[in-house]
């Protein structure tokens, strides 16, 4: 049984992205964890007052917090009747990060879906102070970031955006593999050639992917890079309306950021109109 975690700040965002896991794995039985965390502040200074004072706001706020879960709980099971799915819920007086962290060791999870705009629909606060977080830090669980007002849909081709730098084996390509059977999605392996290195692509890297993919539909696609990485996945996705969602791998070597010198995860995460899955390499 797979386990997911779905933070929430009880936005339509957070919950559009649950929405869209419990779509996915419609097929799959499934528990699903959905996570708020909460802080009302350090206490530790102040007087024995304000030290009272915070534990009422302690409690009032993780009322509101089991209150919120809840309400979640109760939409959901209105609108969801798939004998296949468990809903669980935790509420957590931690940072997010930390929340996180603990719950996909605790519970065992093996994808973490997020929204990647918060409750004050500033899109850029939310992603620089969250999303991308997760993202960086959360190096042990793949997630996928789900885009703000994202119109849920089946992912027809899944693109994989790679420079060939590492010869994967089968189990780094997991979480990819795994989503591309749940609807016989199709896989890209875009590779943008750089005109300004002349090095060419490590053939055994790309002869082992083609290995690791024989068992889902795959194609390798070689194009000169003309932009920035997230503008040429950009682009891409504009021009082919099959793709539903932008998988990648991320680790601080990665050749992608050291042939562009650019944040790729982040700008990402800012533009990807459809759902973008982060895998990380094991240290």
């Amino acid at each position: 049984m797979l386990k997911i975690l779905v933070p929430t700040d009880f936005s339509e965002n957070a919950y559009n992205a649950l929405r869209y896991a419990i779509y996915l794995f419609e097929k799959e039985e499934c528990t699903f964890y959905i996570i708020n965390a909460f802080q009302t502040g350090a206490s530790n200074l102040e007087s024995k007052r304000n030290k009272v004072r915070e534990t009422r706001l302690f409690k009032i706020t993780r009322a509101a917090s089991e209150k919120g879960l809840a309400e979640v709980l109760t939409a959901l099971r209105k609108e969801n009747d798939n004998p296949k799915h468990i809903f669980k819920t935790i509420s957590v007086a931690d940072s997010l990060l930390n929340a996180i962290g603990k719950s996909v060791l605790d519970y065992n999870i093996y994808y973490i879906f997020m929204g990647t705009q918060g409750a004050s629909g500033l899109k850029s606060v939310f992603m620089g102070s969250n999303t991308v977080r997760v993202i960086r830090k959360i190096d042990f669980c793949p997630i996928v970031a789900v885009p703000a007002d994202y119109n849920i849909n089946v992912p027809n081709e899944i693109l994989f955006a790679t420079g060939f730098e590492h010869v994967y084996d089968k189990y780094e390509l997991h979480p990819m593999l795994v989503l591309s059977k749940l609807w016989d999605s199709k896989i890209l392996v875009l590779h943008l050639l750089d005109t300004d290195n002349q090095k060419n692509p490590k053939e055994t890297a790309k002869k082992v992917i083609a290995k690791r993919l024989r068992q889902v539909p795959f194609e390798i696609m070689e194009i000169e890079k003309r932009d920035k990485v997230s503008k040429e996945i950009e682009r891409i996705i504009v021009q082919n309306e099959n793709i539903g969602m932008v998988a990648i791998i991320d680790y601080w070597h990665s050749f992608i950021e050291k042939l562009t010198h650019e944040p790729v995860v982040k700008n990402m995460a800012f533009k990807t109109k459809v759902p973008l899955l982060v895998m990380h390499l094991p240290e």
